[in-house]
């Protein structure tokens, strides 16, 4: 297949996709394309887009590919489409970096570091698809450990777990929340549910 045509496919599957697209799962859906050709692809499209200062670009999230519109457009995207929010909580702030930043972590784990019970917390985050089961802990009772998810990324603006900004080291007793929620500007960000589908800001999710 020409490389023009797959660029093109590429171009028509990014648009119609609600989530972030693997390279391996655009290769699948183009007659087993290589990952390789996809990421050039991709690349050239992003590159066009860039080049012809389109509205919109190639956001890489979640170890995928996503069309995404430019964050100097959100303010008309914001009137468009009304937003329902659902902003977290500091609790589940707290927690959620415990465990993005611990991962895989148990329950007792979690409250050895906070210091109070996080059971709600918790059914939230994972209400909310920002945690999910990572399996079990090779430890009596074998409790559950909790990890981060693929749409925690998504929502983050971040492509992996590696861009999260890096912290001191910290220990058990040793957590500045205050301050270390700034600097994940955690204390900003909110957990959106968007009617009509919109993208914004090249992976950074409006708040």
């Amino acid at each position: 297949m020409a490389e023009k045509m797959i660029k093109k496919i590429i171009e028509a599957l990014l648009f119609v996709s609600q989530k972030p697209l693997k390279a391996q799962e655009i290769g699948q859906a183009i007659d087993g394309t290589s990952e390789e050709k996809v990421r050039e692809a991709v690349e050239e499209l992003r590159q066009e887009y860039i080049r012809e200062e389109r509205s919109f670009g190639i956001a890489e999230l979640a170890g995928g590919y996503q069309i995404v519109t430019n964050p100097e457009f959100a303010p008309w995207i914001g009137k468009l489409f009304r937003r329902d929010e659902m902003r977290l909580s500091n609790p589940s702030l707290e927690t959620l970096a415990i465990i993005a930043y611990k991962q895989p972590l148990t329950r007792s784990e979690i409250e050895k570091i906070r210091g109070v019970n996080v059971d709600g917390v918790l059914k939230t985050l994972v209400d909310k698809n920002l945690i999910k089961i990572r399996g079990r802990k090779d430890a009596p009772g074998r409790p559950i450990a909790y990890g981060t998810t693929e749409d925690f990324l998504e929502r983050f603006g971040l492509k992996g777990l590696e861009q999260l900004p890096k912290l001191r080291d910290f220990s058990e007793h040793d957590l500045d929340f205050d301050t270390e929620n700034k600097n994940i500007e955690a204390g900003e960000v909110a957990v959106e549910e968007t009617k009509g589908g919109d993208k914004d800001a090249l992976g950074q999710k409006e708040t």
